[in-house]
């Protein structure tokens, strides 16, 4: 088998010449497209290590858990205390851990910060 000097490109489609003026441009246009997609990626990289951002987000989340945990065992604390001392058992407990958990959730959207905090005013 001998080669022939044929136009064609062995590696690209066939049909096509060695030095075809669409194969340059096309050529041209992946290189844009790949110095565009860089610069995106270089854009959407964060700016703080990854691992910090996951500690941060835990820090949140048991801060987030514990205003509502906190209000809960007070709550129940209180109503226990209560119904020790009155004779109301249960109602004590059920009424006050109730409110507790009422007290941990607005404690949550406050941290979260949907709700103002006491005393300030939020205007339009």
């Amino acid at each position: 088998m001998t080669k022939t000097s044929d136009p064609e490109s062995p590696s690209g489609p066939p049909g096509r010449p060695r030095d075809d003026p669409e194969d340059a441009r096309l050529a041209e246009r992946l290189s844009q497209l790949s110095r565009r997609l860089a610069t995106e990626e270089e854009k959407a990289r964060p700016s703080a290590p990854r691992g910090d951002a996951d500690v941060s987000g835990f820090a949140k989340g048991f801060r987030y858990a514990g205003d509502i945990l906190g209000g809960v065992i007070v709550g129940f604390g209180m109503g226990w205390l209560i119904d020790r001392g009155l004779g109301s058992s249960p109602w004590g407990m059920i009424v006050f851990t109730l409110l507790g958990f009422s007290a941990g959730v607005l404690n949550l959207m406050r941290s979260i910060g949907l709700v103002a905090q006491p005393g300030r005013r939020e205007r339009d």
